[in-house]
């Protein structure tokens, strides 16, 4: 591990470990008045999905946007994106905060995924050499609670739609999680895989944050078999076995660092709607070969560190890429089992 990033690493926990002494004081989460939903009308489960979780979340219809697109296409022009985002953008007023794109495809716009097209604004240099370092985010590990008002971004998320009843089931976990702490793990998988343990100097030592219910695990292997109290699963494989022997608790992130886990519907490596199908509630991947800079995957102390804090899925997630651009989030990003509670 390089001294920068020794630094890095020991400063975030320091700040996790300040929080765990102050019994982890919440950061007021993402709520749906601040939220738009974007409808797909030419997809008949967009619709249905939309209205299910626009009545589950209580969504003001204020922040419904109806949009068409056919077909279904894996990735859209620049010039299609660009109509779509201003389609979107001019709906939208300015208490909103983040938008949730309900549909599986379109998820990229050229080497970009949507969500970072739409949230930090197409990078067509990121295209010319997609190994190349990425674009910073402003909002990487920042204490903003609203990011558009604060940073002009709003922040974005898709939530397929290739089965209803999956859709469904997983608008209902996010929709529960926060009712009450449940005792969870975070798992952390340094796996034989060597150039996709990038980020394994970022897993948090192993241990228990009491004031959550939460222990952190770091287990040397490339599967993780059996567990049945998942609340964060994070590693490196191109292939995830033995994921239907998990039981993901409502609120679950899962992720795992490989080239192309954001290309959805692609029929190399595995997709990151295999978490979702899985049982977990949020999950990331990237949509064109971005190499492994730990950079453009989720950082897992910084994720912990927001998550536990309070922060929704959506929050948290943005917050722990420090290079979005190839970036595809995906899940119900109000889900936040940590939230503050009223007293």
């Amino acid at each position: 591990m390089t001294s920068i990033r020794r630094l890095f690493l020991t400063l975030l926990l320091l700040a996790t470990a300040a929080g765990a002494r102050a019994q982890f004081t919440s950061a007021p989460s993402l709520q749906p008045a601040q939220l738009a939903i974007v409808i797909n009308d030419a997809e008949p489960n967009s619709v249905k999905i939309g209205e299910y979780y626009r009545k589950r979340r209580g969504i003001p219809a204020a922040n419904v946007v109806h949009v068409s697109i056919p077909d279904k296409p894996h990735g859209i022009g620049i010039g299609r994106f660009r109509e779509l985002k201003e389609e979107i953008d001019s709906r939208l007023g300015p208490d909103v905060q983040a938008v949730l794109m309900i549909w599986t495809a379109p998820y990229m716009v050229d080497c970009n995924s949507i969500t970072g097209a739409y949230t930090l604004g197409f990078d067509g240099s990121q295209c010319a050499k997609t190994c190349a370092s990425g674009r910073s985010s402003p909002y990487f590990n920042s204490r903003s609670t609203r990011p558009f008002t604060d940073l002009q971004l709003r922040l974005s998320m898709l939530l397929p739609t290739e089965s209803v009843a999956d859709a469904k089931a997983l608008i209902d976990r996010g929709a529960s999680a926060g009712f009450r702490i449940v005792p969870a793990t975070a798992y952390y998988l340094v796996t034989s895989e060597k150039a996709r343990n990038s980020r394994a100097g970022f897993f948090p030592p192993p241990g228990r944050i009491e004031a959550r219910k939460l222990s952190t695990r770091t287990i040397q292997g490339d599967v993780l078999e059996g567990a049945r109290d998942v609340m964060i699963y994070e590693t490196g494989m191109a292939q995830v076995d033995k994921l239907d022997t998990l039981h993901f608790v409502p609120g679950a992130l899962a992720d795992h660092l490989t080239s192309l886990g954001g290309d959805l519907l692609g029929d190399g490596q595995m997709s990151s709607l295999r978490w979702l199908e899985a049982g977990a509630t949020a999950s990331y991947g990237s949509v064109s070969e971005p190499c492994n800079y730990w950079q453009k995957f989720p950082n897992p102390t910084v994720l912990l560190k927001h998550y536990v804090q309070g922060n929704s899925a959506i929050e948290a997630y943005w917050k722990s890429v420090a290079w979005p651009t190839q970036g595809l989030f995906i899940g119900e990003p109000l889900a936040a089992p940590y939230r503050k509670r009223p007293r």
